[in-house]
């Protein structure tokens, strides 16, 4: 995710969703973020003064807005063509980081400390999933489905699509987004095809 080219600050912070995309949110320091990044410890400093639940926050909300851009690129042509993207995108990443990546976005789900319960990073998470889920039910809409179904379709595909993305780092395979992707497209079409 990260780029050298990319301004310092952009590049700060999409190093660091890369690396809580590999590494988790714990076993992840400031220091370790802009090593990651080739950024100065005093430029993450400077650009993050607030430290890494800044850092965190903003890398979370880079992810979130970078899937939802390709989202709704792939959703004008329709909620399948919208789903194989989504699937795509995380196949990608796995495959790509030889299983050693997945979601930031999840990653801080599961491990931001629930004592803070006004935690900036998780409200970004779960905007990120809220907003994913928006799109998703929107397109469903546009081509039939009723809002309370499409709804639930949405949040459904998020959370399998999270899961299983999750399970192929665990299963070192593509299998778990493979199976769900068929499921997916069936209940898709299914929902799209059903006579209102």
């Amino acid at each position: 995710m990260a780029k050298s080219s990319a301004p310092s600050r952009e590049r700060i912070v999409a190093g660091a969703a890369d690396m809580i995309s590999r590494r988790g949110l714990s076993a992840t320091s400031i220091r370790d973020l802009a090593k990651h990044a080739k950024a100065p410890l005093g430029s993450t400093y400077h650009y993050f003064p607030e430290g890494k639940q800044q850092l965190v926050t903003e890398a979370v909300q880079y992810a979130g807005g970078a899937v939802a851009r390709i989202l709704r690129a792939e959703l004008s042509a329709g909620p399948v063509a919208g789903l194989r993207a989504f699937l795509g995108l995380w196949r990608g990443i796995v495959v790509e980081s030889d299983f050693r990546a997945g979601c930031p976005v999840l990653a801080v789900s599961v491990e931001e400390p629930s004592a803070d319960e006004d935690s900036p990073a998780l409200a970004a998470a779960a905007e990120a999933f809220e907003g994913w889920e928006r799109q998703l039910a929107e397109s469903l809409v546009e081509h039939g489905v009723t809002l309370d179904q499409a709804e639930s379709l949405a949040a459904l595909i998020v959370a399998s699509v999270e899961g299983a993305t999750a399970m192929c780092r665990a299963k070192r395979s593509v299998q778990p987004l493979d199976q769900v992707a068929r499921q997916l497209e069936a209940l898709i079409v299914g929902a799209i095809d059903r006579p209102a």
